[in-house]
């Protein structure tokens, strides 16, 4: 029967009520519970009411009045108990109760429908939801096993299939984040909340998943292994079919025979049309991945495109002096301020009052001549002071080479827990990385490594920059 058609016209009034997110609490932990080993016979009502009193009193639920709740169940248990709490999803169809002979008790336990919310809810209300299986390695260790099978199940396929399409929805939701991540930095102000935005892009779940992608489980190393295991796989269905088609015409007369071999042969083409449609996704998630990969990099250099906008025109925060006026203006004891103001500055002439009688004052209307400054002419060493007002770089390049050099080991720059010991150091550190992206080699000189965490609790991901022997040379010069 179609599990749509079992669901209770009650069940979804779970998500019309103001307690939500309480009863899919309750159902998780309920659940959770009764899969346990030393539950194998079922919870009782008893468990399950302890189980929500346990945890109203544990997270501190504060339980609404709902309108869901029917007067009968408001009038003979309450609102809120454990009890009511208990009955009313047993009453909308989550949980379902049925009588024990042995244990001479009620039995809890979860129709079909119902798992698969608490499934899903279970999904939503975690953070840590690693999607190991959806990986390349997955796809490559299916295609390997059916492979050398020999009754060629064709399941090895639909799950390698079902894996290659969840990778491939999971490479569109990270671009979905880095695109976010975009929005997010360009609306930044200052550094500190670029700082924020590079450690939030940094150690978020996606971060770690295309950590895993492109090391442990990267697509180019399994790219070749799986294409050639495609073709071993077509080469020899190829082989069968003959051989099937052989049997089908030496065995015309026998019609058990003749059937069996259509079913081998409709079941051969089954796994071929399987093994394509993989070879398509395959290719799809090979552009979403390389799309990725230089998704990152444009958001390494538009990172520090804004820094140094930020560093040469600086913040775009409102003027203090201003904030310090309009303040000055709200407060009741406004001119006491600027008589204590008065006596702390010192100012070129006597502040005034205004008022809106000022405005209306008379002026001077007398004629004033025409009277031209004395150009001044400057002294030749009063004009090296322009560059004063040039502005300039937070870190020379003398400093980012000596940052380098004291971080190279057998050729190549290595990160590690004591390489940043102070903010000065993670933004040398971003901007060693953006100037060596920024060259375009001819292979790919960074590599990424796990998650470090150094003793001033700076978090950052280590890495390994192979350095050129002229950039080699330029260090050590």
């Amino acid at each position: 029967m179609i599990l749509k058609k079992m669901i209770p016209k009650d069940f979804y009034k779970l998500f019309r009520t103001r307690n939500m997110d309480a009863y899919m609490t309750f159902l998780i932990a309920i659940y959770d519970e009764n899969n346990e080993i030393y539950t194998a016979l079922g919870l009782t009502i008893e468990d399950g009411q302890a189980i929500i009193g346990e945890l109203i009193s544990r997270m501190q639920i504060e339980w609404m009045d709902d309108s869901e709740e029917t007067e009968e169940n408001m009038v003979f248990e309450g609102t809120g108990t454990s009890s009511a709490i208990l009955n009313t999803l047993i009453r909308w169809g989550w949980i379902k109760k049925d009588y024990d002979e042995q244990l001479n008790t009620y039995i809890l336990s979860f129709p079909e429908y119902s798992q698969l919310y608490v499934e899903l809810f279970k999904k939503l209300f975690s953070a840590d939801d690693s999607r190991e299986r959806e990986s390349i390695l997955s796809i490559y260790s299916a295609l390997f096993t059916y492979q050398a099978d020999k009754e060629k199940n064709n399941d090895i396929l639909k799950s390698a299939l079902i894996t290659s399409k969840n990778l491939e929805t999971l490479l569109a939701n990270m671009q979905y984040g880095m695109r976010t991540y975009f929005d997010v930095l360009s609306r930044s102000k200052n550094f500190i909340e670029i700082q924020q935005v590079l450690v939030d892009e940094i150690n978020n779940s996606d971060s770690e998943k295309y950590a895993i992608l492109t090391t442990t489980d990267s697509f180019y190393r399994y790219k070749e292994s799986v294409k050639e295991l495609i073709t071993q796989i077509l080469s020899q269905h190829d082989q069968k079919k003959v051989e099937l088609s052989k049997a089908l015409h030496a065995y015309e007369k026998n019609r058990s025979a003749c059937a069996q071999l259509h079913k081998a042969l409709q079941y051969n083409d089954e796994a071929v049309e399987l093994v394509y449609k993989i070879d398509r996704q395959f290719d799809l998630i090979e552009r979403k991945y390389n799309k990725l990969v230089e998704q990152k990099v444009v958001f390494a250099k538009r990172a520090l495109a804004r820094i140094h906008y930020i560093f040469q025109e600086g913040a775009a925060d409102e003027d203090n002096v201003i904030r310090l006026v309009r303040l000055i203006e709200k407060s009741a004891n406004s001119e006491q301020i600027l008589e204590d103001l008065r006596g702390k500055i010192s100012l070129t002439a006597p502040f005034k009052m205004f008022d809106d009688n000022s405005v209306y004052k008379r002026h001077d209307g007398s004629e004033k001549l025409f009277e031209p400054l004395v150009v001044e002419r400057l002294e030749e060493q009063n004009t090296t002071k322009i560059t004063d007002f040039v502005p300039k770089p937070r870190y020379t390049k003398k400093e980012l080479q000596a940052f380098c050099a004291r971080n190279v080991k057998n050729g190549a720059f290595q990160a590690t827990a004591e390489t940043v010991q102070s903010v000065e150091d993670l933004e040398k550190l971003l901007f060693l990385w953006q100037e060596v992206t920024g060259k375009q080699p001819k292979q790919d000189p960074i590599q990424l490594g796990e998650e470090l965490q150094s003793k001033e609790g700076f978090t950052f991901s280590a890495l390994r920059i192979a350095i050129e022997e002229e950039d080699n040379n330029e260090i050590h010069g």
